[in-house]
């Protein structure tokens, strides 16, 4: 029977009260739940027919964590606090007959932290727990700190709270953190747990009464220190770690008050902000206007590839990673052995790190079928084309995909930059070509970017959509034009690194600024691993196009004349002794700078690390700004989730176009202004830009105003 509402189930069996969660799909701690729950423990506590409480989630899961929503209220003042979650784990704790938590699924954050209050747990085998707030810019809020140590240890409770990661139920037995795994009916076990305990007699075991000891000071200087190599710029983990330990220095209320404060302290912080925003809109990205959600899905039994190369081999990785048989295509033998030779050392190496058994190595290596010829490709329902990056070996390749391939298979492009529309013309066929550019190396990075042509599906783009998540993959969709969203942008915010170079700048003092901003790599740095002469390439095909006093990059040219293209020629921005991939400055380097800025007529000054920021940054948001007005992106949240899962922009800034917002777009467009004036027609303000920086608005704001309209 329902208590209250229908999201709280309440029966009996055999004088134990079931209290079950129905809030599909993850049984989120939504508006109602919490009271519901509180509600039925109470109701149950009266019972003289019921001896104990069990508490379980109905569907795949126990609880996923809390509504993320209600965070948003809380910092918009809609919602004053967490008091009814808070209100829930009091009355779980001093219920006075036994509560058992029963876990399946996930117990992650508020799911966690209502276990925890429980007075026993038990969990299926397969069950995880954790507490993950950190993601999201924050710390458990409803006392995950301090009673989380109170059972798995201060060093173990620092562990989880910084780091995120969640722990199986074998480990959390280990740690105390259940009190037995139940192999079988998990309802059925936890009710005979709970009849047990009861029948013991014992006062029911309050987690907040327990002794909370600091353990070993060593331990948690560990953790501390593997936490600030990994959250470099984050604030949040700090945060947890401070919380943690005031379990071991306060009284269970104050350390609660103590985890509050610090909880608030995130909470109200821009980077929570921007972790949730990020949050949001990688589920946002799937939403397609005017994409029917009906719309049926091709089938993708099996793929190919065409091109062995770094980014062919990854790709045929990805499709052996999801289980897809995937044919992988070389022009000739050695080419193709250096590609599977690459793929076998890439799996080696995640073998050896632990995260894959040789037997699930073998299994992936079975699935990449490698060939000389197109004759088994009609077998494939996707081909990814790989190929070197040339309109004419493009259309080539297309051509010959059109006659060995069934009708119906989709054709996808890796271009970076070409337009798709040229491609797909030499098909019989172009409702089935679409961008699938993938993101450097493809086996690792989240990114995906789906371009649609003119001409593609309904069925190839939802297909595509859907392909991605198969993959492990973000796929978002993008428009035709040149160099898509994330490389039409990328290209002026390595102009403007490189101008800065010629300007005065040095290469590390760039990299360093950026690096500091909180990029995963300065954009020198960036270029040396991906290949300066890609760039180059690119470049010397669309020179014709720029117009009569366009400033060239000169050094970064001059640098590729010499063969100097990067980590796989040992020598770029910076050297590789010995194939490292850690760069050295080169003073070779210093003097192609300078000669580049002599023959351009640069007099060189000094550069600060706030210029270097503020040129490369808002660049990118000035070019994010002509992207979406002129709809090739289809929301700003779009933008940052290109930038935050493809191009290391730090997702605590909330990607490029969220931290303008942050900034304020009104001093952003004066500074774009200030540099147009300095620079020259390269920095003219988008008109987007100048509009909603006008009007005192905000790119979020561009996205809820178009979102409305359609």
């Amino acid at each position: 029977m329902p208590v209250g509402n229908d999201l709280i189930l309440v029966s009996q069996r055999e004088g134990v009260g079931v209290i079950t969660i129905n809030n599909p799909p993850v049984n989120a701690l939504s508006p109602g739940v919490a009271d519901g729950i509180t509600a039925a423990v109470k109701g149950l506590q009266a019972d003289i027919s019921i001896q104990a409480i069990v508490l379980i989630g109905g569907g795949k899961t126990f609880i996923a964590g809390a509504d993320i929503k209600e965070f948003g209220k809380i910092t918009s003042g809609q919602k004053r606090d967490l008091n009814p979650l808070r209100n829930m784990l009091a009355a779980l704790e001093d219920c006075a007959k036994p509560v058992v938590a029963a876990i399946h699924g996930t117990a992650f954050g508020g799911g966690l932290e209502t276990a925890l209050a429980c007075h026993y747990r038990v969990a299926a085998p397969s069950a995880q727990v954790g507490q993950p707030e950190v993601k999201l810019g924050l710390i458990p809020g409803a006392g995950g700190t301090q009673r989380l140590p109170r059972l798995a240890g201060v060093a173990k409770a620092a562990e989880m709270c910084a780091g995120g990661q969640p722990i199986g139920a074998a480990e959390a037995l280990q740690f105390g953190i259940v009190d037995q795994v139940i192999t079988g009916d998990l309802l059925a076990g936890a009710v005979s747990f709970a009849r047990e305990v009861s029948a013991s007699g014992q006062l029911p075991r309050k987690t907040r009464d327990l002794e909370c000891k600091f353990g070993d000071a060593a331990a948690i200087a560990k953790v501390r220190q593997d936490v600030e190599s990994k959250s470099r710029g984050l604030i949040a983990p700090g945060k947890a770690i401070e919380a943690v330990e005031a379990a071991t220095k306060l009284p269970f209320n104050e350390g609660c008050a103590k985890e509050r404060q610090l909880f608030e302290e995130c909470l109200f912080s821009n980077q929570s902000k921007a972790l949730i925003h990020v949050f949001f809109s990688e589920r946002a990205v799937s939403k397609i206007p005017g994409l029917p959600k009906d719309t049926p899905l091709i089938p993708i039994r099996r793929a190919a590839v065409v091109g062995a190369g770094t980014m062919g081999g990854g790709i045929a990785m990805n499709y052996a990673n999801a289980g897809i048989p995937v044919l992988l295509k070389e022009a000739d033998q050695a080419a193709l052995d250096r590609g599977l030779a690459t793929i076998t050392k890439n799996y080696a190496s995640t073998v050896k790190k632990g995260k894959l058994t040789q037997q699930q190595m073998d299994q992936r290596l079975a699935l990449i079928q490698p060939t000389l010829t197109y004759d088994r490709f009609r077998e494939a329902d996707i081909v990814a084309e790989a190929v070197f990056e040339g309109m004419a070996l493009k259309k080539q390749v297309f051509t010959e995909l059109d006659s060995v391939t069934r009708p119906d298979a989709i054709l996808a492009s890796n271009t970076s930059t070409l337009d798709i529309d040229e491609i797909a013309s030499v098909t019989s066929r172009p409702q089935q070509v679409i961008g699938h550019h993938y993101f450097s190396p493809a086996n690792i990075m989240r990114l995906l970017e789906i371009v649609r042509g003119k001409a593609s599906s309904d069925a190839v783009i939802a297909t595509s959509m859907a392909l991605a998540k198969t993959l492990g993959k973000i796929g978002v969709l993008v428009g035709n034009c040149r160099g898509f969203v994330g490389n039409r942008m990328f290209g002026p915010y390595q102009r403007e690194a490189q101008f800065l170079l010629e300007e005065g700048a040095r290469v590390e003092q760039i990299d360093a600024a950026l690096v500091d901003f909180g990029m995963a790599m300065g954009p020198l740095a960036v270029g040396d691993l991906a290949g300066l002469d890609v760039s180059w390439r690119i470049r010397q095909e669309y020179k014709h196009l720029h117009p009569a006093g366009w400033r060239e990059t000169l050094a970064a040219d001059r640098l590729c004349e010499l063969g100097r293209f990067g980590q796989k020629t040992g020598a770029g921005w910076y050297q590789y002794p010995a194939g490292s991939r850690s760069g050295v400055s080169d003073p070779a380097v210093e003097a192609i700078i300078a000669d580049s800025a002599r023959a351009a007529g640069i007099q060189r000054r000094t550069i600060t690390p706030e210029e270097i920021v503020e040129r490369t940054i808002y660049v990118l948001v000035n070019e994010g700004a002509n992207i979406l007005a002129e709809g090739f992106a289809l929301r700003a949240s779009d933008i940052d989730i290109v930038y935050t899962s493809g191009y290391g922009f730090p997702a605590w800034r909330g990607g490029p176009m969220w931290y303008a917002d942050t900034v304020g777009l009104k001093t952003v467009y004066e500074k774009v202004r200030e540099f147009e004036r300095q620079h020259g027609p390269w920095w003219t303000p988008a008109p987007l830009l100048a509009e909603l920086a006008a009007a005192g608005k905000t790119f979020a704001d561009f996205d809820q105003e178009r979102t409305a309209a359609k």
